[in-house]
């Protein structure tokens, strides 16, 4: 009897600390770039290269969008490949803020590398070939790596951040390959958190 109540002791020890070793091991594995729910969003200058041709802001401007923006909803992205995949986000983004405008949404792409120029020259190519009408394209002045206080993670080919009233309500990061149709469907439903009234 003893013996066994011994045994039936350790197994369930050894079933604790194996659940604690995978739930640490689970959370080292999680991606993360950019800021995370609950934090605030700060400036950062972007020269406009493309898109949003109605938006009072002309092509080659040096801006804050995320200033002009002010506390709207927004969707902010940052992308270091223009592919076919992103493309599949942005359209279906553009349609989101075009169906929310009087609730004043908006989106911004910045374009992410080491080359601004041809960043420009890539997104004004991207936003004719994909008709994209609602959302700026930009390069920051921060072209490599992004706004420095927003820790952009290197490894990260997708980085969505969705905030409203500057604080982030949701938090996207993926690596080169995982911006797939189950991904944007998730970031399409988490613009409903900060589309309520």
């Amino acid at each position: 009897m003893r013996r066994a109540t011994i045994t039936a002791c350790l197994t369930v020890a050894i079933g604790i600390l194996t659940a604690g070793i995978f739930s640490t091991s689970a959370v080292a594995a999680e991606f993360r770039s950019g800021p995370q729910v609950g934090d605030l969003v700060g400036a950062f200058q972007v020269v406009k290269a493309a898109g949003a041709v109605d938006d009072g802001v002309s092509v080659g401007d040096e801006l804050c969008y995320r200033c002009r923006m002010g506390n709207r909803p927004v969707v902010m992205v940052f992308a270091r490949s223009a592919d076919d995949s992103l493309a599949g986000l942005v359209k279906q983004l553009d349609e989101v803020v075009a169906a929310n405008k009087e609730k004043k949404m908006g989106s911004f792409v910045s374009l992410l590398g080491d080359k601004p120029e041809e960043l420009k020259s890539v997104a004004k190519s991207f936003v004719a070939k994909n008709k994209i009408e609602n959302i700026p394209f930009v390069v920051p002045e921060e072209n490599q790596t992004g706004p420095s206080e927003y820790s952009i993670n290197p490894k990260a080919d997708v980085t969505v951040l969705i905030y409203r009233e500057g604080k982030v309500a949701a938090s996207h990061a993926l690596a080169a390959g995982g911006l797939n149709d189950d991904e944007i469907k998730k970031i399409l439903a988490d613009t409903s958190k900060v589309l309520h009234d």
